[in-house]
């Protein structure tokens, strides 16, 4: 089996390539997707939660209102720290649980662990290789624009915020092209799937 970190800038095109892996018979794990499963009412991190940042970051139905906490983290890093320690270890277990359950299916598994903090959370060196997918900032800014409903200035804001692409392509292993054609992009990733089969 072999556990591969996908990651990306903020629309680079992460998801495309993630979904294009998982059609192509890879397992794919969405690391966004476990942290709202861990955050579900009721759950442990839900009430961790609630008794560090107070019933106001919830919704009228229980579910956490994430724009509310959003406003509260990202403004304080001591505060986005906190919420960074009750989530990350509990989606760390659902990653290794599920890449063990995949692993029992088929020892010879493809396992994609799609996350957006890769390097960030030191992710990368719980992973036997990494794919970065790229896209050049002007393409990062419409694509934004366009499906967030973002203002430019908000556009260039969430990409400034992350970690430099330049500075994932260095760590990397292997890159893939967010802005090629998707049949060109397909072709990619139907090659590296393969050259992972062979690892596996």
């Amino acid at each position: 089996m072999i556990l591969v970190g996908l990651t990306g800038g903020v629309a680079t095109g992460k998801s495309t390539v993630a979904k294009m892996f998982k059609q192509c018979g890879a397992v794919v794990i969405d690391a966004d997707q476990l942290a709202h499963d861990v955050v579900k009412p009721g759950k442990p991190a839900w009430r961790e939660i609630v008794k560090t940042f107070g019933r106001a970051v919830l919704n009228p139905d229980r579910t956490l209102n994430r724009r509310e906490l959003g406003a509260v983290v990202f403004r304080n890093q001591t505060k986005r720290r906190r919420l960074e320690r009750i989530i990350h270890p509990r989606v760390a277990r659902e990653q290794m649980r599920l890449t063990k359950q995949a692993a029992r299916k088929d020892p010879h598994a493809v396992v994609i662990y799609d996350v957006p903090l890769l390097y960030e959370a030191g992710i990368d060196k719980r992973v036997d290789t990494t794919i970065v997918v790229t896209a050049d900032r002007k393409t990062q800014i419409a694509r934004l624009m366009k499906r967030n409903g973002l203002s430019r200035a908000e556009a260039i804001r969430r990409v400034t915020s992350q970690m430099p692409l330049a500075k994932k392509i260095e760590r990397a292993d292997h890159m893939l092209s967010g802005i090629l054609p998707r049949p060109s992009l397909r072709r990619h990733v139907n090659l590296l799937l393969k050259h992972f089969r062979l690892l596996a």
